[in-house]
């Protein structure tokens, strides 16, 4: 009930709108052999235990000013179209990248891995985003496509949470979204190991200026190595903060061609 801390140069058609921006916030995996690897990790020594006293009240932070109420007959028999409306208010509020979505990902074996992506386009087939294909997040896709999005609308007291299945774009979609960026961040595409451990941040700016004189003005190809995904949401619940721990959320559940919208408890 409470509040959940949860993509050569081609121009065929894209169906699902792209929106502005890319990338992401995530750095791990395991040591593999590279050289971009030193021959041994850095030791941190354990501190001595510090006084786990809680000084501040963080309770005291919680806002008590609900914006709205969510029921049954606002919503739009197509989440979709519910999450355009969302998606358009959180983007007229100026809330910062109303397109940063936490992407939960998980190993057969059950070991979870949460991070923050942009949403780069979306429509009745589902939720487009881009990356690494090297990355954690690729890896575990392909070993189990089963992920879970969400869009943390604070400023609005909103929340989307999205479970579906990750799937693979087409290279068209991938060099629609890849010729759309800068060229710096094209570039940086080129610059691995994404989800390795590194030696030193040094490597990876040394890497990208040799990238930036290597294409100079020509044109960056698109990596092996990068790609799309896009998922194909199985259900999707609005989540609208309502006083006194009374939240409004419906659910809205695939049920063959169709959906299903159902209440839930806070």
């Amino acid at each position: 009930g409470s509040l959940v801390t949860a993509f050569c140069l081609l121009t065929a058609p894209v169906t699902a709108p792209f929106i502005p921006g890319g990338g992401e916030l995530s750095l791990r995996r395991s040591r593999a052999a590279s050289p971009w690897l030193s021959g041994s990790t850095r030791r941190i020594p354990m501190a001595p235990p510090e006084d786990q006293t809680v000084t501040d009240d963080i309770g005291s932070l919680r806002r008590h000013d609900e914006r709205g109420q969510l029921r049954l007959g606002d919503l739009s028999p197509d989440p979709m179209a519910q999450f355009k409306r969302w998606f358009d208010d959180a983007s007229e509020e100026g809330i910062l990248e109303p397109n940063a979505m936490s992407l939960a990902t998980a190993s057969p074996a059950g070991d979870t891995t949460l991070r923050t992506v942009l949403l780069k386009g979306y429509g009745e087939e589902g939720f487009l985003f881009f990356t690494n294909l090297e990355s954690t997040k690729a890896k575990q896709i392909a070993e189990n496509p089963h992920v879970s999005l969400l869009f943390p609308w604070i400023a609005l007291q909103r929340q989307v949470i999205v479970n579906g299945t990750a799937t693979r774009v087409a290279l068209t979609e991938v060099a629609r979204d890849f010729f759309s960026r800068p060229r710096e961040r094209r570039s940086a595409t080129w610059v691995p190991p994404q989800s390795r451990i590194i030696d030193a941040r040094r490597l990876l700016e040394a890497k990208f200026e040799e990238m930036l004189r290597k294409f100079g003005e020509g044109e960056i190809p698109i990596p092996s190595y990068w790609g799309g995904f896009r998922v194909t949401p199985r259900t999707i619940e609005f989540w609208q903060a309502g006083p006194h721990r009374l939240h409004d959320r419906f659910v809205y559940s695939r049920d063959g061609a169709g959906w299903t919208i159902a209440p839930l408890a806070p």
